[in-house]
């Protein structure tokens, strides 16, 4: 078997170079934004793309690649069933609710009277998403109705920018006040006000619905679920931000004492949806029931990498490093 790799530095693509050299896996670079990356890959029977939600060319490209070529019978990761809901929450919604998933209530609206009429009768405080974006951006605390209304009337009017420059600013002030950020980096920060990346650029307003979940109190931390083909799973709890509802992209790790039940349900709706890889974003509601918030193909690396083992599908703990790069080309491999 011959592999491609489009490679991005950063990425899953890193290891997959460094495992094919090791293991003496017949493998080439390309670049799948070559106009004739379809021709470039004929003697190939795979390629693997960690395609990123804030890479403007992959969100444009990336999933018409792959699916093409999935269609015409090459290997790729991630294929349809594993990427095809990748950074789309109301998608995610759909998908989980049909498989009767345990989903965090959600609500979505495509008619502005609709979401009006929902917004007066609704309990709150609710949370609000963009369909798109990871870290916690383009994500808050509605806490009544009169900030429900503001929203509901930015979706159906002018739309809502998916890089908040405001809000970048405060994450970068308030990553530098806990020590995890540099005075150099809320400077950046405060420029993001006014020069907004490519990225935000090139991306047109999300308008014409709108997006709510239940807020479940009480939660000081989620627990992110890794499964890499329905056979190994890795779990990390982050803990919110001070002075914030917040897990994600706070950079608080930790790896002790993870419920053995989201690692159960994760296994379970990994294998029912026959995902190659998946992290899912779990809370407890007020019975310690698991949640889902969300899902991701991909991952960032920081807090997962420092697990101190994984469990097999049977529960089983392995103290051991959690090779979640080798395993997804192995799989690749062997089917």
């Amino acid at each position: 078997m011959k592999i491609a790799i489009h490679h991005r530095q950063g990425s899953f693509s890193e290891r997959w170079i460094k495992y094919c050299k090791k293991n003496a896996i017949d493998f080439k670079l390309v670049n799948a934004f070559d106009n004739n990356i379809i021709e470039q890959l004929a003697d190939c029977d795979a390629l693997l793309w960690h395609h990123h939600h804030a890479q403007y060319k992959d969100v444009l490209t990336a999933k018409r690649i792959l699916f093409a070529l999935e269609h015409a019978g090459i290997k790729v990761f991630p294929d349809f069933k594993t990427g095809w809901h990748f950074d789309d929450k109301v998608a995610q919604k759909y998908l989980l609710e049909a498989i009767n998933a345990p989903i965090v209530p959600s609500y979505v609206f495509y008619d502005k009277k609709q979401a009006i009429d929902w917004a007066k009768r609704t309990t709150y405080p609710k949370v609000f998403k963009l369909k798109g974006g990871a870290g916690a951006s383009n994500v808050k605390l509605v806490r009544d109705f009169s900030q429900a209304i503001v929203l509901i009337n930015k979706a159906f009017g002018r739309g809502i920018a998916q890089f908040d420059r405001l809000g970048h600013f405060k994450e970068r002030f308030n990553k530098f006040r806990s020590g995890k950020d540099t005075f150099i980096g809320v400077l950046k920060g405060f420029a993001r006000i006014f020069i907004v990346p490519e990225f935000s650029k090139k991306q047109p307003p999300e308008k014409g619905y709108i997006y709510f979940q239940d807020f479940i109190e009480n939660n000081n931390f989620d627990t992110r679920v890794i499964v890499i083909n329905s056979e190994f799973a890795a779990a990390e709890k982050r803990f919110v931000r001070k002075g914030d509802f917040r897990a994600s992209g706070s950079g608080l790790f930790s790896y002790e004492d993870i419920n053995i039940d989201l690692i159960k349900v994760a296994f379970e709706v990994a294998s029912k949806l026959n995902l190659q890889s998946v992290a899912f974003d779990f809370i407890l509601d007020g019975n310690n029931k698991p949640l889902i918030i969300e899902i991701s193909y991909g991952f960032g690396t920081s807090g997962i990498g420092k697990v101190l083992g994984y469990w097999d599908r049977n529960l089983i703990w392995h103290k051991n490093n959690f090779k979640f790069e080798d395993w997804i080309i192995q799989n690749l491999i062997k089917n």
